[in-house]
C-alpha cells in the first residue's frame, strides 16, 4: 500500500491511523533487527499522535494526506525532546529543544512522526555502515549496502515498515540509497526545502527530500515540505505549486535528453540496459529523445568534492580535537578538508557559478535529463573498489559518479526504481530538470513509472 492509498482508506474509515501505527510498529520491531534501519523509535508518542489523528479526522477537521499517516525522518533532523544523533558519538545524547522546519511542517499536516532512521555518520558516505550504531543493511541483499548517507531511510521504506522517512542529499544521499534499495528518492532544488533544524554536512550543498514507495507518494510530500522559511537564508521565495501528478500523465512532446558523453560512460552492461530501456519508454509514450553533450561534470564532481571537504570540516572543526568520536573514514575526510588552502574554495565557488551558467544551456535543447542514478547495483558491505566495463573504481567515488555534481548545480532530481538486475538488486535511473521544475520530473517519472514498488521478503 503507497502512503496515497493509506490516506484514502482512512479517509473512508477503512483503516484507522492508530491501526496503520501498530502495524508500522509491529513491522519495525518484525524487521529492524534485518536490518538496523530505525535508530529511535518513538512508540508511544507517535500511538497518542495516532488516537489525536482518528479523532480529528473523525470530526472532519482534515489536514491533507499525511494525516494520521505513519513516516520516519533521518536522524539529522531535529525533533524536539528526542534525541538526534546525526549517527555520530558527538551527538549521541543530543535531544534539541526544536524541531526542524520539515518536522514541524509534516506534523502540522497530521503525520504521525514513529521513528528516526540511521545513517552514515555525520552523512558523510555512501554505505551507511556506521561505526558507532552499527551496519545498516540492504533489505533486498542482507550482505549489501543499502547507500548512503539516508540508508535507514531508503532500507526502512524499501523493506515497508513505513510509508515515507525523510533524507538528506548532499552529494547523492538521497539518490543513492534509493538506487540501492529500489525506493523513489527525490532531491528538490537547493533552497526548496528549509534546511533549518537539520543538522549540517555542506551548507552550500545540503538538499532536503523524502524517500517514498511511488512517485505521487514523493510529490505529495513535497507539497507539504516546500516554501519559503525565514529561519533558513537559502530558502526560496518562488512560489509553490502542486507536484503531484496524475496517476497517468502525459508526456507527449517533452524532449528528453540523453547525455551521449560521461552519464553513459564506465556503466554496469544491466544498468545500460536499464537507461536505454527507460528511453524507449519514454518514447513510446510520445516523448522526443534528444542526443546531446553535457558539460564536464567530472570537473563538476571534483570542485564539488572540494567544497564538501572544506565545509563539512569548517562545521566540525569545534569537535576535532576529540578524534576518538570519529568514524576512520569520516576523520580521514575531515582532516583532508582541514588541508585545502582558502583560495581553493574560494576559485571553486566562482567555478561553480561558471558551471552552473554553462550547464544552463542546455535547456534551450532539452526539458529533462535521463541518466542512471549509479553506474552499478548495490556493493556488498565492507567492499572498497568495484570492476565496472573492466576498470576498478572506488566504490563511494563510482557510487556518486552520477549524483554529485547535481548538488554542485542545485538542480532538482530524482530516482526511480526502473528494473531489477538478474540478481534481483534494484537498478535505478535518474531524471534531473532544470532549477524548480520538480512537477516536471515527478510528471515524467509518473509516465515512466505509475506502480507501486514490490517489498522484499525479509
Amino acid at each position: 500500500m503507497t502512503l496515497l492509498e493509506a490516506a484514502a482508506a482512512l479517509r473512508k474509515r477503512e483503516v484507522s491511523s492508530v491501526e496503520l501505527t501498530a502495524a508500522a510498529l509491529r513491522t519495525i520491531d518484525r524487521l529492524n533487527p534485518a536490518t538496523n534501519a530505525i535508530i529511535t523509535v518513538m512508540a508511544d508518542a507517535a500511538r497518542e499522535r495516532a488516537r489525536q489523528a482518528d479523532a480529528e479526522l473523525a470530526r472532519g477537521a482534515g489536514r491533507g494526506p499525511l494525516h494520521g499517516i505513519p513516516i520516519a525522518v533521518k536522524d539529522l533532523f531535529c525533533t524536539k525532546g528526542v534525541r538526534t544523533t546525526a549517527g555520530s558519538k558527538l551527538f549521541e545524547h543530543y535531544v534539541p529543544d526544536h524541531d526542524a522546519t520539515v518536522v514541524e511542517w509534516l506534523a502540522h499536516a497530521g503525520a504521525v512522526l514513529i521513528a528516526k532512521t540511521g545513517m552514515h555518520e555525520l552523512a558523510y558516505g555512501i554505505t551507511s555502515s556506521n561505526p558507532h550504531f552499527g551496519v545498516i543493511r540492504n533489505p533486498w541483499d542482507r550482505d549489501r549496502i543499502p547507500g548512503g548517507s539516508s540508508g535507514g531511510s531508503a532500507a526502512a521504506v524499501a523493506s515497508g515498515m513505513i510509508f515515507m522517512a525523510m533524507g538528506s542529499d548532499t552529494g547523492g544521499s538521497i539518490r543513492i540509497p534509493s538506487s540501492y534499495c529500489g525506493t523513489f528518492g527525490l532531491k528538490p532544488t537547493y533552497g526548496r526545502v528549509s534546511r533549518y533544524g537539520a543538522l549540517p554536512l555542506a551548507f552550500s550543498l545540503d538538499h532536503m527530500g523524502p524517500i517514498a514507495r511511488s512517485v505521487r507518494d514523493a510529490a505529495a510530500v513535497l507539497n507539504i515540505i516546500a516554501g519559503r522559511d525565514q529561519r533558513d537564508p537559502s530558502s526560496s521565495r518562488r512560489a509553490v505549486e502542486n507536484y503531484v501528478p496524475e496517476p497517468e500523465p502525459s508526456i507527449r512532446g517533452l524532449r528528453i535528453g540523453l547525455a551521449e558523453n560521461f552519464y553513459c560512460e564506465r556503466l554496469d552492461p544491466e544498468v545500460d540496459q536499464a537507461l536505454h530501456a527507460a528511453l524507449r519508454a519514454a518514447e513510446s509514450r510520445g516523448a522526443h529523445v534528444v542526443s546531446l553533450r553535457v558539460p564536464d561534470i567530472a570537473a563538476m564532481n571534483t570542485v564539488a568534492r572540494l567544497i564538501l571537504l572544506v565545509e563539512a570540516s569548517a562545521w566540525l572543526e569545534p569537535h576535532l580535537d576529540h578524534r576518538d568520536q570519529f568514524g576512520p573514514d569520516v576523520l580521514a575526510l575531515l582532516d583532508q578538508g582541514r588541508l585545502v588552502p582558502a583560495t581553493d574554495y574560494v576559485n571553486a565557488q566562482r567555478l561553480r557559478s561558471t558551471m552552473q551558467r554553462e550547464f544552463a544551456t542546455l535547456w534551450t535543447q532539452v526539458d529533462c535529463l535521463i541518466t542512471p542514478t549509479t553506474p552499478i547495483t548495490a556493493p556488498h558491505i565492507g567492499e572498497t573498489t568495484t570492476t565496472i566495463a573492466g576498470e576498478e573504481e572506488d566504490v563511494r567515488l563510482a557510487s556518486t559518479r552520477l549524483v554529485r555534481a547535481i548538488n554542485l548545480l542545485g538542480l532538482p532530481a530524482v530516482s526511480i526504481p526502473w528494473q531489477r538486475d538478474a540478481r534481483g538488486r534494484p537498478i535505478g535511473v535518474q531524471i534531473i530538470g532544470q532549477p524548480f521544475a520538480e512537477a516536471l520530473i515527478l510528471r515524467v517519472a509518473q509516465a515512466l513509472l505509475p506502480a507501486e514498488v514490490p517489498v522484499p521478503q525479509l
